[in-house]
């Protein structure tokens, strides 16, 4: 795909400046306190979720959670891979989001359930921000078992595992851990993902 643009920014800390806060707050550490998450802030995150634009508001999404005081903690901690637990383990909340790829209405596929559950995980991360939360999403899970252990029905499917609570002491990590708490923040230039018109094959 050849990409098209006819301007670029060159002063990025100004732009930054414009952005909204709960765009460039929102940070995905390993290190978390062992402070446990109200259950009126848990509450406020499905609630914003809720509220994300759907196809005739069909809501195609659905959220597992488990606090650090449910039984059903350890059994989502335990689907993530190895390098993952070291540190999620110390997150107070775990939330897997779920796309209902089948939908509901004449019961057939819903090509849009993953985009709008996606919607649906961003204000969860806004509200998360607004609330000083922090939340690191994880692929690095076994999805098969997810799909046995938590009994998910086939008209769902799994996206993350979300790993969600205060930010926490690095320190406490094994080094090349908490080293990644370190690393710069970094996004591509937007003239590589924005394309003017039409997308023009190679």
């Amino acid at each position: 795909m050849t990409v098209i643009i006819k301007y670029s920014y060159h002063l990025p800390s100004i732009i930054m400046d414009k952005l909204h806060k709960l765009i460039t707050d929102r940070w995905s550490p390993v290190a978390f306190d062992e402070r446990p998450v109200d259950y009126d802030k848990i509450h406020l995150l499905f609630e914003a979720a809720k509220w994300a634009p759907s196809s005739m508001n069909a809501q195609p999404w659905r959220f597992i959670f488990a606090t650090k005081e449910m039984s059903d903690f350890k059994a989502i901690l335990d689907l993530l891979s190895e390098a993952n637990q070291v540190w999620a383990s110390t997150a107070p909340l775990l939330v897997m989001p779920l796309a209902q790829v089948i939908s509901i209405y004449k019961n057939r596929p819903n090509r849009l359930a993953f985009y709008e559950a996606g919607m649906a995980v961003g204000n969860l991360l806004a509200q998360a921000t607004a609330m000083d939360l922090m939340v690191h999403q994880m692929s690095g899970y076994d999805l098969e078992r997810a799909k046995e252990t938590l009994v998910i029905p086939t008209r769902y499917e799994p996206m993350t595992i979300m790993a969600i609570g205060y930010k926490g002491d690095p320190s406490k990590l094994p080094k090349e851990v908490a080293a990644r708490d370190d690393r710069e923040r970094t996004r591509m230039e937007i003239s590589k993902f924005l394309v003017q018109g039409r997308c023009k094959q190679p």
